[in-house]
């Protein structure tokens, strides 16, 4: 089993990207992982919003391949404590798929086919984040659910 975050759009802050690049080569001592970036849409000014939505979504289904369980953070979905997530993610790596991928979307959020797609919604807070910190809270949250599930004295409870 490999898991993938796929988000959208490359993440213009190097601090951050430094940052999560640190993370993806710790969790890769664990598990097969790899950053997806479905690029960022162009001359988006005067779009609609649901064009933006519609066109993004396109994009992330491209991305995605018929035997991955597709998991979206969204601010709708279900929330984890970290043991939940990493007790949860243990028993996902058990599946009969080929991939765990977590989907960041867009500004505007996704597109109605990809709801339609994904296996399940995951929330990381009530409180909404810019794009750019969620790629880096979700990626931290990852290697810590890892560390847990190895028994590694990183997350303390």
């Amino acid at each position: 089993m490999k898991i993938a975050l796929l988000q959208t759009g490359k993440t213009n802050d190097r601090n951050i990207a430094s940052i999560q690049e640190d993370y993806a080569a710790r969790i890769r001592k664990y598990v097969g992982f790899e950053l997806i970036t479905a690029a960022d849409l162009k001359n988006t000014r005067n779009m609609p919003q649901p064009e933006q939505k519609a066109k993004e979504g396109k994009k992330i289904l491209q991305l995605l391949g018929p035997e991955d369980f597709v998991i979206l953070l969204d601010e709708k979905g279900r929330e984890m404590r970290t043991v939940e997530f990493s007790d949860f993610l243990s028993k996902s790596m058990m599946m009969q798929k080929k991939r765990i991928v977590f989907v960041i979307g867009g500004a505007w959020g996704f597109s109605d086919e990809v709801y339609s797609r994904c296996d399940m919604r995951m929330s990381l807070s009530k409180m909404t984040f810019p794009h750019q910190l969620v790629r880096l809270l979700f990626i931290e949250q990852l290697y810590r659910a890892f560390t847990v599930i190895k028994g590694e004295p990183y997350h303390h409870e």
